[in-house]
């Protein structure tokens, strides 16, 4: 008898005991897993945004307190965590005020990005799915929109308004409308000439089910590469205006603004700009790579490529697995 078989009490033995089964992990983090720099990417913007939530909660008012004894220091582990990676010139410590701006600039990006996601991809499908008038009213009202860069309606409207995170967030979210609007009129557009399109249509079902039901599910993973692309722009663009003193305004804090106030030390306190300036680099680059790892494993034609040994990628780019020998 083996010792998965029990034995009950008239005798009977049950039958033996099943293993347990490891349930393997979602499809997504497999195919994650096989590239090792979106997995890098992906993790360092898990703790990008971790910190930015939580982040605040252990730092208390260290990103504000000034200690002009402590002017200047260098990066040490001597001076505990706060000084870790040292002070800036009113002594307040810079990793504090890292974690600080992490929050600020994720809110200010976050924020925009979505807002325009969702307005722009609304009335992209609309447009597109419609077509006529429709279509060739906002594509124009896109194109006026395009032709004046985003950097420098933002640096007009907030030079006559405030510079405020709120007036950031409208300005880019605005300026940002027409990069979805376009891309989601395109699939649209190219969507609704599908037999599926047409029976869902002729069947009598609304146009708005035929958008979100049918149109909105295919063109969702290309306007979600764009959006994580064009969170790369819109932090940069924010980090710009801050640096350009018409962003974030103190006793905020961003990295664009970090960069900017400790620009006139960069030869005696280096860490001041360069460590900030290099959370901007290592985000955007992040976001960047998983935007091109999320193309690839959202297309079911070149999804393949991420299922091949690492040491064929290269060579196998364009050919079909079944095609490899």
């Amino acid at each position: 008898m083996t010792t998965a078989e029990t034995t009950t009490a008239d005798g009977r033995e049950d039958a033996p005991e099943s293993a347990p089964v490891r349930k393997s992990p979602p499809r997504w983090w497999r195919l994650l897993g096989r590239d090792r720099a979106a997995a890098v990417g992906a993790v360092v913007l898990s703790l990008v945004v971790l910190v930015a939530l939580f982040g605040r909660l252990f730092i208390g008012d260290h990103a504000q307190r000034q200690d002009l004894d402590a002017s200047l220091r260098a990066p040490s582990l001597s001076d505990g965590f706060h000084g870790l990676l040292g002070t800036d010139v009113l002594g307040r410590s810079v990793l504090a005020r890292l974690i600080d701006a992490a929050a600020t600039t994720l809110s200010v990006a976050v924020p925009a990005v979505l807002c325009s996601l969702v307005i722009g991809s609304a009335i992209g499908l609309w447009a597109g799915y419609h077509g006529g008038r429709r279509e060739s009213v906002a594509m124009r009202v896109a194109d006026v929109i395009l032709s004046f860069p985003s950097l420098l309606i933002a640096v007009v409207v907030l030079y006559v308004f405030s510079p405020s995170a709120t007036n950031i967030v409208l300005i880019l979210a605005v300026a940002r409308i027409p990069v979805y609007l376009r891309t989601s009129r395109a699939e649209a557009a190219e969507l609704r000439s599908r037999l599926f399109v047409d029976a869902a249509r002729t069947f009598g079902t609304p146009s708005r089910s035929i958008i979100y039901r049918h149109i909105l599910p295919i063109a969702l993973p290309t306007l979600l590469t764009v959006a994580t692309l064009d969170f790369c722009f819109v932090m940069l663009t924010e980090s710009s205006l801050s640096f350009l003193g018409i962003g974030i305004q103190p006793p905020d804090v961003s990295w664009g603004l970090m960069v900017a106030q400790g620009r006139q030390y960069l030869q005696t306190a280096w860490w001041i700009t360069v460590l900030p300036g290099l959370a901007i680099v290592l985000t955007t680059v992040s976001a960047t790579v998983l935007a091109a790892w999320a193309r690839i494993a959202t297309d079911p034609a070149q999804r393949w490529r991420l299922t091949l040994p690492r040491k064929r990628r290269g060579a196998s780019a364009a050919v079909p697995p079944e095609m490899i020998p």
